[in-house]
């Protein structure tokens, strides 16, 4: 199948299915126009792909892993136990990444609790929201005045 009916029947946008190809992830055949052609294989393949995304892996992992796993149509399952090194060095970088997650979520609880309430309803009010947003509006305001003088270009120029 080409690659618009193939797209359609993964729900995968065909630009994600040229990075799958340039990742090394998918190798669609080529018809002597130079059309992709897609098999159900590859269906299989791409299907593989997205529950490792889905499941953290980066599409270089993916590119190790991926040709020794084994699909059964609703999951996948490695098919040797060389893999599992590889995979658990995955979930130990998970397990990192929301460990993080988690942390940064403590210190804002931390900060909001430390927050007291200040009954002001208009922001407008609370001069360290004012303060907060006066840089900005300074580089607004700074960025305005620049594009009134101009930028030094002819507003004729065409590039």
């Amino acid at each position: 199948m080409r690659m618009g009916e193939f797209s359609r029947r993964t729900g995968v946008s065909q630009r994600l299915l040229r990075y799958y190809e340039e990742q090394g992830l998918l190798a669609p055949s080529r018809l002597p126009s130079g059309y992709r052609e897609y098999s159900e294989a590859d269906v299989a393949t791409v299907r593989g792909i997205r529950m490792l995304l889905a499941a953290g892996l980066g599409t270089a992992t993916i590119a190790e892993l991926l040709p020794c796993m084994t699909e059964d149509g609703n999951s996948l399952a490695p098919a040797c136990s060389g893999m599992l090194p590889d995979l658990n060095r995955e979930r130990e970088r998970l397990d990192a990444a929301v460990a993080d997650l988690l942390a940064a979520r403590d210190a804002l609880d931390d900060i909001i609790a430390a927050t007291e309430p200040t009954g002001i309803a208009d922001p407008e009010a609370c001069a360290a929201i004012g303060a907060a947003k006066q840089p900005a509006d300074i580089g607004a305001a700074e960025r305005s005045s620049r594009s009134a003088r101009g930028s030094g270009f002819s507003a004729s120029a065409r590039f």
